[in-house]
Formats: structure tokens, C-alpha cells, sequence
């Protein structure tokens, strides 16, 4: 108890002494402000988002559903929309959705990318525009823990106040956790506000009614970023130990903070693309055609690869003509071509997502050489705002269009006459509805934590190392 009161009185001390200076009250009050902004500016963009969402996927639908009578497989080309709503979190942590699209259109026999990205009706500055509650929490506060704390032991050892408070009975360990908790305690200042504001958010945004996977969701997401800020506040009182001026302290952790945020992600992300150099999206394209045309066009009569399917059926059926056959030749070469482009692409995007795998992997691998950059792979997995969210709605998406267009050619088979006729080849518009509403799923928890297994490992490596510098530190550092 009385090794804890010495640090309590130690942060008391520094916590005062910090608001003497109007210079720190007033970036203070600036960042309250800029916290508050960004929860604004998340919550409007998240209601504009889902509210449009909602619209066009519910026109979608309606507009699917009121096609005449037609045949099936022009219904196929007339296709559907798959919309991807936001998730609660995504108000606090933007992360890659801007720059993501949140529709694509279905149709048969062509897999189109998602469309109409905030980023796509913006220009190259929307990244350096962009004030999430997360940005301000992984940017701006570690700056301001970095202004707070430069002088927290630095300043004691110049006016030579340091060495009559370690001559009183307060040691290295003590005076080093009571800096820690003084500039930790004037940043729960604004990051207590912050996590009220967002959970009272969060609860409002699903009216109250909450899973437990959003819920757990949350309660990581506000333990982590508890626990990076500390982390900060550490790194500042420890260089602030080891340096002789408060000056060579200001400048060494603005060097981190330079290097953590802004220096090392754009290098590992440059590294990461230029090392593992994914094909341009034409090239991307070209390469299924190819492959496609080499196993065979659906649409050709002519084609050997179908031709020899018609041969092999009219032999099996012992008839001369495909207008003899028990079903609906037409919609069985459809469903055929459905599934070897689907395979063909599916196999394409796999090789393709390997690559982005391994960019990625690169940068979750420097985490462990940058707190920022898996606190921000954290973050964005939670709030499925990240790659591996964009991918699974991509996924998700064609396993409906899949679906879908393997469904109106079931559809032709069935009820389509092989025989030729005057009459307009359709079936009833009731048959539409038997095709569900695409609903985008977010990733579950389970998921994500299995997803970012690498940026939690390298948060508590880095929590744990700090500690053990403190342990060094509390033994080795000296009053001059």
C-alpha cells in the first residue's frame, strides 16, 4: 500500500503540473473536439451507407420479382444486386471501406467486382481526409501521450529535482509506474468520454438489442486500444528516462511515433505489393477467357467440347435430334458452361487471393516491428472493415449469383420444351421468388481473432517487453 500511494502521489504531481501548461489543455480540448467530429462524421456515413444500402438491394428485389413471365435463362442475364451493409463498429474504424465497392451486380456466366466505393467518387486525398474515432485513437493520442510525457523524467534530471526524489526512499520502479499512470490518467480523459460515447453509440445503432458476437467484438476492441495507449505512455516515459535533455526525448519520440504511423506502414505496404506483384485486373480477366474458351463456349453448338456432350446424351436417351430429349437440352448446356466458368474463375481468384494473402502476411509480420500497424490490422478485422471482410463479401456474393443462375437453368430444364414452337418459349413470374434475397453475413468473431491471431501475439510481445524494460531500467538507469 505504501509503494502504491508513492506512485499515486507521483501521477498526481505530474497529472497537476501538465495543466499548468494552457499549451497541452488546449490540444486537449482540440482533440475532445476532433473525437467528437469523428463520431459524428462516422455516424452520418455509416446511416447514409446501410439506409442506401437497404434502398437499392429492397429495389433490387422488387424489381426481380415484378419481371413478366420470360424465359429463364434471360432472366439469368438479367441478373441481381448484392448490396454489403456496414457493421455497428464500422462508425469508430472506417478502415478499408472507403476504398471498397458495396455492390455487385450477378449475373450468369460472368463474375463482375464490387462497384461504387466512397474512394471511386473522391480523389487521393480521402485518405489524409478521412477523421475516424479510430485514427485519432491510434494516431493523435499517441502523439499527444509523446508531448505529455517527453519531459516527464527528462526535465526532473536538468533542474536536478531527480536525485533528491530518488535521496527521499522513491526508487526507479516506483517513480517510473507513477510517471506512467500520471500521463496515462490525463489521457482517460478523453479516452473515457470516448468509449461512453461509443458504446451509448454502438447500443443505439442496433436499437439496443445486442449478440454476443458483437459484443465481444466491442469489448476487444476497447481493451486493446486501452492497452496500446499504454503502451504509448510506457515508450514515452522511458525515453524520457534514458535521455539527458527533454529536448533529445522530444525529438527521439517524435522519431518513433514518425517511424510507427507513418514511415513503416506505406514502406511495408510498398514492400509487401513489390515483392508478391499481383496481375492487373486485365490481365486478371484475359487469363480466364482464355482458359475458358479453351475448355469450350456454351453458346457455340459448334463447340467439340459441347458437342460431345449432346453426342454422349443422345446416345445415352437412344434418340437423333436434342429435341427428342426428356428434358431441356438448351438449360442442361447452360448449367454445364455455369459450372466450368465458376470453376475456372474460382480457381483464378484463388491463385490471386494466395498473392494478396502473402502481401498481407508481409505486413502482419512487421507488426511485430510496429505496435501501430497491428493495432490498425486488429481494429479493422473487428470491425470487419478490413481486406479479409471485402473478400468474404466478394465470396458471398458468388456463391448467391451461383446460385441464382444455376437455379433459372434447373428452371429451363424443367419446363422448357425442347420442341419448336410458335409459341414464346417462358414460364410463370411466380417461379422468380424461388430465388431468396441475398443478405451479406460479417465475418463472426471466432474468424477474425483466427484472422489477426498474428497482431494480437505481437500487441502482448510488446506489452510484455516493455515490462521487462522497466524491470532493466528500474536497475540500470541513474540520477545524472
Amino acid at each position: 500500500m505504501k509503494l502504491l500511494h508513492a506512485e499515486i502521489l507521483i501521477a498526481k504531481q505530474l497529472r497537476d503540473s501538465v495543466f499548468k501548461n494552457k499549451a497541452v489543455f488546449v490540444i486537449t480540448i482540440f482533440i475532445g473536439i476532433l473525437l467528437l467530429y469523428a463520431a459524428f462524421s462516422g455516424w452520418e456515413n455509416y446511416k447514409s451507407q446501410n439506409e442506401t444500402s437497404e434502398k437499392y438491394q429492397h429495389e433490387s428485389r422488387e424489381d426481380w420479382l415484378k419481371n413478366p413471365d420470360k424465359n429463364p435463362h434471360r432472366m439469368a442475364h438479367y441478373g441481381n444486386f448484392a448490396f454489403r451493409k456496414s457493421t455497428s463498429l464500422s462508425v469508430f474504424e472506417f478502415g478499408m471501406e472507403p476504398f471498397f465497392g458495396n455492390a455487385i451486380f450477378l449475373e450468369a456466366h460472368k463474375q463482375n467486382t464490387a462497384n461504387f466505393s466512397e474512394a471511386g467518387f473522391s480523389n487521393s486525398m480521402l485518405r489524409f481526409g478521412e477523421i475516424s474515432i479510430a485514427m485519432i485513437l491510434q494516431v493523435l493520442l499517441p502523439l499527444l501521450i509523446f508531448f505529455l510525457g517527453f519531459n516527464a523524467i527528462a526535465y526532473e534530471r536538468e533542474n536536478g529535482t531527480l536525485k533528491i526524489l530518488l535521496t527521499q526512499g522513491i526508487n526507479w520502479k516506483q517513480l517510473l509506474f507513477g510517471k506512467i499512470l500520471g500521463v496515462a490518467s490525463v489521457i482517460m480523459l478523453l479516452f473515457i468520454p470516448t468509449i461512453v460515447i461509443l458504446v451509448l453509440l454502438w447500443l443505439f445503432l442496433q436499437d439496443f438489442s445486442i449478440s454476443a458476437d458483437e459484443t465481444v467484438k466491442m469489448l476487444l476492441f476497447i481493451l486493446f486500444h486501452f492497452v496500446y495507449l499504454i503502451f504509448f505512455c510506457t515508450i514515452a516515459v522511458l525515453i524520457s528516462a534514458i535521455s539527458k535533455t527533454s529536448k533529445n526525448a522530444l525529438i527521439s519520440l517524435i522519431g518513433i511515433w514518425l517511424l510507427f504511423t507513418i514511415i513503416l506502414p506505406r514502406t511495408t505496404q510498398a514492400l509487401g505489393a513489390y515483392i508478391y506483384e499481383a496481375p492487373s485486373k486485365i490481365q486478371f480477366n484475359s487469363d480466364i477467357e482464355k482458359d475458358i474458351l479453351k475448355q469450350g463456349d456454351s453458346h457455340n453448338p459448334n463447340d467439340p467440347h459441347y458437342k460431345a456432350i449432346k453426342d454422349s446424351l443422345l446416345r445415352v436417351y437412344k434418340v437423333d435430334s436434342v429435341q427428342k430429349l426428356p428434358f431441356n437440352y438448351s438449360g442442361f448446356i447452360m448449367t454445364e458452361g455455369e459450372k466450368i466458368s465458376s470453376r475456372i474463375y474460382n480457381e483464378h481468384l484463388e491463385e490471386l487471393l494466395k498473392v494478396y494473402k502473402k502481401q498481407n502476411s508481409f505486413s502482419k509480420t512487421v507488426s511485430f516491428l510496429n505496435p501501430y500497424i497491428a493495432m490498425k490490422n486488429l481494429s479493422m478485422g473487428l470491425s470487419n472493415t478490413d481486406y479479409d471482410s471485402y473478400v468474404d463479401f466478394q465470396k458471398q456474393a458468388e456463391n448467391y449469383r451461383y446460385a441464382m443462375a444455376q437455379k433459372m437453368n434447373g428452371l429451363q430444364i424443367k419446363y422448357i420444351s425442347n420442341t419448336k414452337s410458335d409459341k414464346p418459349k417462358i414460364i410463370g413470374k411466380e417461379h422468380w421468388a424461388e430465388v431468396e434475397e441475398f443478405h451479406y453475413e460479417p465475418k463472426g468473431i471466432a474468424t477474425v481473432l483466427t484472422n489477426e491471431i498474428i497482431s494480437i501475439i505481437s500487441i502482448i510481445l510488446w506489452i510484455t517487453l516493455l515490462f521487462i524494460l522497466i524491470k532493466i531500467a528500474s536497475k540500470k538507469l541513474k540520477a545524472i
